[in-house]
């Protein structure tokens, strides 16, 4: 094989991917074959998470909600593997209460990390993209939320709907460079979250069964089920694909 046939090593961002569904991600794009640049707020986190993921992982530290974290994020993604193909938009933050009762600076934290902090980053890789030439792959990890109501979860469901609906705008708009834009939608899945949440509850047994009996397929995802949506509109297997909402719900958005 001559040099110039020797294929390129693709590259990929994965927000907030130092536990949960984004260190699901980082492993399954890992082993596709890519090497993973993840982020997340916490060093300590961080590094154990590379670690553990192999030495094709790489983890930067940052806290999206502060001034110019994508475009920094971005810098050292490219000092590390020097372009980019895919970001995953992964870094969320929950938010439950009260619509009528949710102090305004509680709605605007959770757009900050959810809404804003996930367009600079689509911003700076779709820069970055651009650039280069070749284009690339944007992926944004929404919710469920995004398209049914759940009392307590206006907020959240709010600012990954805007989400929803910048993928579906911006695939149109970054058509012309070849970046595909698309949303995976996962609904209840099993994360450290979702365990803390059914540990709280007078009867968390009953509660996981209620929650199963409420999804067509009867169980809630798994953070793999994610990864592998993730996986397949990161792959060459999906170039045409572009503007989509992909649930991965067990076939809850379907009834």
């Amino acid at each position: 094989m001559t040099a110039t046939s020797v294929p390129k090593t693709r590259v990929a961002l994965v927000t907030g991917a130092t536990s949960g569904i984004g260190t699901e991600i980082a492993k399954r794009l890992a082993a596709d074959g890519f090497i993973v640049v993840i982020s997340g707020r916490s060093l300590e986190r961080g590094e154990r998470t590379a670690r553990e993921l192999g030495d094709q992982v790489h983890f930067v530290r940052a806290d999206l909600t502060e001034h110019r974290a994508a475009e920094i994020l971005m810098e050292r993604t490219l000092r590390i593997a020097d372009r980019l193909d895919v970001l995953v938009n992964n870094a969320a933050i929950d938010h439950i209460g009260p619509l009528l009762d949710t102090p305004t600076d509680e709605v605007r934290q959770t757009f900050e990390t959810n809404t804003f902090g996930a367009i600079s980053c689509l911003q700076a890789a779709g820069r970055a993209m651009r650039e280069r030439g070749e284009g690339g792959a944007i992926i944004n990890i929404t919710s469920r939320l995004a398209s049914i109501g759940v009392p307590t979860m206006s907020v959240y469901s709010a600012s990954k709907g805007a989400m929803l609906a910048l993928t579906r705008a911006a695939a149109v708009e970054l058509a012309p460079h070849n970046i595909r834009v698309n949303a995976v939608a996962p609904g209840m899945t099993n994360t450290p979250l979702y365990a803390e949440w059914v540990s709280s509850q007078d009867d968390p047994e009953a509660t996981m069964q209620r929650v199963a009996s409420a999804i067509p397929l009867k169980r809630v995802a798994e953070p793999a089920d994610i990864a592998a949506a993730v996986s397949y509109l990161a792959s060459p297997a999906a170039t045409y694909i572009t503007g989509v909402s992909l649930p991965v719900d067990g076939g809850y958005l379907a009834q």
